[in-house]
């Protein structure tokens, strides 16, 4: 079903995370319905939508980093492209950054 897909070790754990991140947030607004705050995102924001925003800048973050690999291996020097770990965990520390503070 799924044959098409270039399912890596990577890919998995971020979509396994995605799923675990909505399962919460679903569980957490019922036990705790949430309210519109207003942090350094430009508009009043509630917790799904904050989720919503920082899962939209993790994908980007993520396609960037693997669209500019060849473009590091030349500017760093590397023998191999670079990680995807290292884009992915940069990305969920922009994601926690957006649904605390955002």
């Amino acid at each position: 079903m799924f044959g098409w897909m270039m399912w890596t070790l990577p890919t998995a754990v971020f979509f396994i995370c995605i799923a675990l991140m909505l399962v919460a947030m679903t569980l957490w607004e019922l036990r705790s319905p949430t309210a519109l705050r207003k942090g350094f995102l430009p508009i009043s924001t509630t917790r799904g939508d904050r989720l919503f925003i920082g899962l939209l800048i993790a994908a980007y973050i993520n396609l960037t980093f693997l669209g500019m690999g060849e473009h590091f291996m030349d500017w760093l020097s590397l023998d191999d492209e670079p990680s995807v770990w290292i884009s992915f965990i940069f990305s969920l520390l922009v994601l926690g950054l957006v649904i605390r503070k955002g």
